[in-house]
């Protein structure tokens, strides 16, 4: 058994991870999480009384709590997940971005550093850092350019892409100035249980059951590559455990898609799934609406690399992962009421109304 510590474990990917390692691990897991508007306790709920939960609100900026955390728990890995993660968002208010990916990462790289410098020998050689990133780093590709690799150059083109980037030159300083053990990894769009509600597939399930348009930006042939959520967490925990320290791994799920191909798929699911709704067929909801600014067309992850090195393959097909996704929004009416708070509807009407 070991103690890992966990950053933004309330939040869509990292609420999973943490679910996976509890079910399929021994390890306790603490899990550290400011709470903001996409972190969401609800998600992990079935832990509250599991003694390998250890929950603790807080910044990963904050440096004496970090620093009192790894002080009392001397965990064997930390892996962040903690990020703003939503291009839109970052578009309307990039500060906060800034801020958290760049500088909150930079003070717990710092806290990390400390912590790992104090360890005896053969711990330092057992720890690891497994940063977690996106494949935005690496800009836009065209229709026939070969999917991003490892070594393909960095592009950003979002306030959101440009401070994860940002994030994993810091991550890979760290390994190469100090010789901190770390890994990276670079995921495709995830899909799947407990997704905040502004991103594409859990929007389109919330606004098809209820009647409402399904916003498509621009043409809506801007592709990119889809990934299981669970599929990711795999991943993770597979990196985890066989990664080459200071190494990169894409992650990816080999299903490229238009968002135009999502909406009908969703759209078709739940035709299937929801045969009394008064709103079928649900693709007479799509509306296409103004085009965000710097819209990538295509992302697209060569994953030989973790596929090679490391064994790991995504279970889930498309078809699959999507099925399972869609029902399981249709059963956790009350999570998905409960998230769509106040707060939601104010970003949707400043988001999307503006482009009808």
């Amino acid at each position: 058994m070991k103690t890992i510590l966990v950053t933004g474990g309330a939040g869509f990917i990292g609420s999973n991870f943490v679910h996976l390692q509890i079910q399929q691990t021994d390890h306790t897991i603490v899990n550290l999480d400011k709470l903001t508007y996409a972190g969401n306790l609800e998600s992990l709920a079935a832990l509250t009384d599991n003694p390998r939960h250890q929950f603790v609100q807080g910044d990963i900026g904050d440096r004496f709590l970090v620093d009192s955390l790894l002080a009392k728990y001397q965990p064997a890995a930390i892996i962040n997940f903690a990020a703003e993660s939503h291009v839109d968002r970052s578009i309307h208010g990039p500060e906060d971005f800034i801020q958290t990916n760049m500088v909150g990462t930079f003070h717990l790289l710092e806290a990390t550093r400390a912590y790992w410098q104090s360890l005896s020998e053969s711990a330092q050689a057992a720890f690891r850092f497994l940063h977690v990133s996106t494949d935005e780093v690496y800009g836009s590709l065209t229709a026939d350019a070969p999917a991003f690799t490892e070594t393909h150059p960095y592009a950003p083109n979002s306030p959101y892409s440009a401070s994860k980037a940002a994030s994993d030159h810091l991550v890979r300083a760290y390994h190469h100035t100090y010789g901190l053990p770390t890994l990276t990894t670079n995921c495709s769009n995830n899909y799947g249980p407990y997704q905040f509600p502004e991103k594409l597939i859990p929007l389109l399930i919330m606004n098809a059951l209820q009647g409402k348009a399904l916003p498509i930006y621009g043409d809506g042939l801007n592709i990119r590559d889809w990934l299981y959520v669970k599929d990711h967490c795999r991943a993770i925990a597979a990196v985890l455990a066989q990664g080459r320290v200071g190494e990169v791994y894409n992650i990816g799920g080999k299903h490229e898609k238009t968002n135009l191909e999502i909406v009908h798929t969703v759209c078709a699911i739940l035709d299937e799934l929801v045969p009394d709704s008064a709103h079928r067929p649900h693709q007479q909801l799509i509306t296409y609406v103004k085009d965000r600014p710097g819209h990538d067309k295509r992302y697209g992850i060569d994953a030989r690399k973790i596929e090679q090195e490391i064994g790991w393959q995504p279970v889930e097909t498309f078809e699959s992962g999507i099925r399972q996704t869609v029902q399981w929004y249709l059963a956790n009416a009350a999570w998905v009421e409960n998230i769509t708070s106040g707060h939601y509807q104010q970003w949707i009407q400043q988001n999307y109304e503006a482009r009808a």
